[in-house]
């Protein structure tokens, strides 16, 4: 999982953010560029505690409120290279994490939903992961 993620992060910055309009206005009710580097910069911070908090505890509920984080942060206001290089830094850390991951934990869950409990590998969720960031980063134009 962390050659996908260093892979994503790797060919993002070499060859494509040059090419994204950073200034672009979104349509009411969605996000605009910057907004959704910062969306995936939360994403990462949420995501890298539950990678460390499975690698010693089970069951335990971990969400975030994504509308309003990216809100609260006010990330339309931010400088670009500044969320760019959190992005980078926070993603780093990440493969950082995966890469060294104890093995029998790939299978501790945690709760990441914000209804019922729903319990989530910490397999699935690396998955899931970098299959959002893929997501979001195609979105960037």
């Amino acid at each position: 999982m962390h050659q996908q993620l260093q892979a994503a992060i790797s060919d993002f910055l070499e060859n494509r953010v040059a090419a994204i309009n950073w200034q672009n206005v979104a349509a009411p009710g969605k996000w605009n560029n910057k907004q959704i580097i910062g969306h995936l910069v939360d994403s990462a911070q949420i995501n890298l505690q539950r990678f460390v908090r499975c690698t010693y505890e089970d069951g335990f509920k971990l969400i975030y409120f994504q509308e309003e984080w990216v809100e609260a942060q006010r990330y339309a206001e931010a400088d670009i290279n500044e969320l760019l290089s959190l992005w980078k830094l926070i993603n780093l850390q990440v493969v950082r994490v995966l890469v060294n991951y104890p093995v029998d934990r790939w299978q501790a869950t945690c709760d990441n939903n914000r209804g019922e409990p729903v319990y989530n590998t910490v397999e699935f969720i690396a998955k899931d992961y970098v299959a959002h960031m893929q997501h979001h980063l195609n979105q960037l134009k």
